[in-house]
């Protein structure tokens, strides 16, 4: 296809029907074969423990410490000081009677704790479960009980969170140990439930740095993350350690091969969830490479405090991210002046030419990076040298802007949790790759398949389709759920969901979703149909399409109301007009929209899956339009379609009143 994808296998039939499936295509530093793990690396412990032989002295943690209400400097445990407490913990998880193949969970904010918890778990082969609540008000209890974990690590804040459904646990879960202090009065409400309770400085007493350490497989369940799933219970993604470990180094190879590995002089910043997969392979690569780990107060508010604190020189982001970083640049620039707004676009085409021409990142304009841009780069520390994006599609001016003015190369990258992170990655100072998610990793196979019912052709000149994943990164199963593992993985091939469009560069540009589920701005999935079901509830509602944009943070919505009642709000509050009239009320659009997020609120739905905006529609769905099925099912490309410029303008008007 181009000079950085080659195509290793024909077009050919999915599943034994007509052909629908397109070429297999790898990555171009895959073209012989891909990655295969080193012979005696059998678990990510043996990232960490070869570093801690490497670098013993370097720093490897990192905090910002408040005392008397002042934040100080960042201060550090070295990789030898942070190996010998991982020792003890281990050692202090065996003690309470967890063996190799058990699930251990975290429940947190990112912090060093989190992470010793973690590499704890790594140097006894014991699966590390993470526990959150933003799938759901009791998606924590669901997973204590559905993976069977038998004991927690969890942050001083979330104890009470932990306590409250510990009484529905108790069958699975025997030990927590608070990352900080634990109340007496906690310690007692857990004990009489038979729960033995410590906190960090505690349990790791338990323990010793001398204990002999289990051998190490890399067919071993290393962790279970939980997704959304589309019957509303999450799904547990179980990943193995060799899959883990496949990711992390191929990452380090296409780094090798196109920019620049990591080493100990890297500072990485610490704040996307360690609870995904994106930011705990970032981690990893970094312990992998010996660098350094500081991670944030766990507040948005000094964010940038703690970023220009620690002065990182790899940097990973959401597009909510990099969205709110670009708006307050922009908004920077225009209250400058004239003179300085009119030299900051000067310099911006000049650069941005010079990148479309082909030019390095740092050959581009040397001198307006010194005199224009280098503001910007100190916003981000005023040090680094990689940006990475992930979790939904970066939109195109925020990505040209972000390569143009932070010094820094930029990736976006493309991946599931199924795939273990990113499957797809932009090569480094490969310009041309802005708006894609680029290629596929050293680890992964990938083709599209035809999707007719949406009309997307994998074998036609542009092709397009589901992409579909094979190779040694992808998890093994669903937790417990092997009719949902059977659904996505067929012959080998891993059905995403996502509609891509490949590139006449070889890079995939996701263009669709074909799934009812797809992910926000910030990351997180909606489970769109479990929504419309809920706002359904609402009595002033025939019918409901919800929609979410990937480039945006919130769900707006089309709604067909309940004539008699809206007409009857109408008499109630001296609103005149016919029933399309009262369609177009701003008053009765406000009315329905309290109404219908009131009705989330009471079925206790998550403040992302609130809508912002909606469009009243006096006319049902119908077959006729096509926007239903025979079985009154929502044709959802056909309702976008139809009602694009309608959910451009409801856009529109929701961020209009925010500004």
């Amino acid at each position: 296809m181009s000079e950085y994808t080659v195509k290793v296998e024909e077009a050919r039939p999915a599943t034994g029907e007509k052909p629908s499936a397109g070429p297999v295509y790898r990555c171009i530093y895959a073209k012989d074969g891909l990655m295969e793990l080193p012979a005696g690396m059998e678990s990510p412990w043996d990232f960490f423990s070869e570093s801690v032989k490497r670098n013993p002295k370097n720093q490897m943690l990192g905090r910002r410490e408040t005392i008397d209400g002042k934040v100080g400097p960042y201060t550090w445990l070295t990789y030898e000081e942070a190996y010998d407490a991982t020792l003890r913990i281990g050692s202090a998880i065996r003690g309470r009677g967890v063996n190799p193949g058990d699930r251990c969970g975290i429940y947190g904010s990112n912090s060093p704790e989190w992470i010793m918890a973690m590499e704890a778990c790594n140097s006894h082969s014991i699966t590390y479960v993470p526990l959150y609540d933003t799938l759901g008000a009791n998606a924590v209890e669901f997973i204590i009980n559905h993976a069977e974990v038998s004991i927690a690590f969890v942050q001083g804040s979330k104890l009470p969170a932990i306590l409250t459904c510990l009484p529905r646990c108790i069958s699975f879960l025997k030990t927590i140990v608070s990352f900080d202090k634990i109340s007496s009065m906690q310690k007692k409400e857990a004990e009489e439930l038979g729960v033995a309770c410590f906190s960090w400085e505690e349990f790791i007493q338990l323990g010793s740095s001398d204990d002999e350490l289990p051998p190490k497989q890399k067919a071993q369940i290393c962790t279970i993350m939980y997704t959304s799933g589309t019957t509303g219970e999450p799904k547990g993604v179980t990943i193995t350690s060799g899959a883990f470990m496949a990711e992390v180094l191929s990452m380090d190879q296409l780094l090798f091969e196109t920019d620049k590995v990591g080493s100990e002089e890297d500072i990485y910043f610490s704040f996307l969830p360690l609870a995904h997969i994106f930011d705990q392979i970032i981690e990893t690569y970094c312990i992998y490479r010996g660098s350094s780990i500081g991670f944030w107060r766990g507040d948005v508010r000094y964010l940038i405090e703690d970023l220009i604190e620690l002065k990182p020189t790899i940097f990973c982001g959401v597009p909510r991210v990099f969205d709110r970083i670009y708006t307050g640049i922009m908004d920077k620039i225009s209250a400058g002046g004239a003179l300085k707004k009119t030299l900051f676009q000067f310099a911006y085409n000049y650069k941005l030419s010079n990148l479309e021409k082909g030019l390095q990142q740092d050959k581009a304009a040397p001198l307006f990076d010194r005199l224009v841009f280098d503001k910007i780069k100190q916003g981000f520390g005023g040090r680094v040298r990689l940006i990475l994006s992930g979790a939904a599609p970066l939109p195109r001016h925020v990505e040209e802007f972000l390569r143009v003015t932070c010094g820094g190369v930029l990736s976006q990258g493309y991946g599931l949790t199924e795939s273990c992170g990113g499957c797809f990655t932009s090569i480094a100072n490969v310009f041309s790759m802005t708006g894609t998610v680029g290629v596929p990793m050293t680890t992964i196979e990938a083709r599209l398949e035809s999707v007719p019912e949406m009309e997307y052709d994998a074998l036609a000149t542009i092709p397009r389709g589901e992409i579909c994943l094979r190779g040694k990164t992808l998890f093994s199963s669903y937790h417990k759920r092997q009719d949902l593992t059977e659904d996505v993985l067929v012959d080998g091939w891993f059905h995403t969901g996502d509609i891509g469009e490949w590139q006449p560069c070889g890079a995939m540009k996701i263009i669709d979703r074909k799934k009812n589920i797809f992910k926000l701005s910030q990351g997180e999935y909606v489970s769109v149909e479990n929504i419309e079901n809920t706002y359904s509830r609402c009595p002033l509602v025939t019918s409901i399409w919800v929609y979410g944009n990937s480039f945006e943070s919130f769900l707006v919505a089309v709604v067909v109301p309940e004539r008699n009642t809206l007409e009857e709000w109408a008499g109630n509050h001296s609103q005149s007009g016919d029933f399309n009239s009262l369609c177009e009320n701003l008053k009765a659009r406000k009315y329905i929209l309290d109404e219908l997020n009131c009705t989330g609120q009471k079925h206790k739905l998550r403040g992302f899956e609130m809508l912002k905006a909606i469009h009243l529609e006096p006319i049902p769905f119908d077959i006729e339009r096509d926007l239903i099925t025979p079985t009154f099912k929502l044709r959802r490309p056909q309702l976008l379609k139809y009602y694009k410029d309608i959910i451009d303008q409801l856009y529109n008007e929701a961020k209009a009143s925010k500004v």
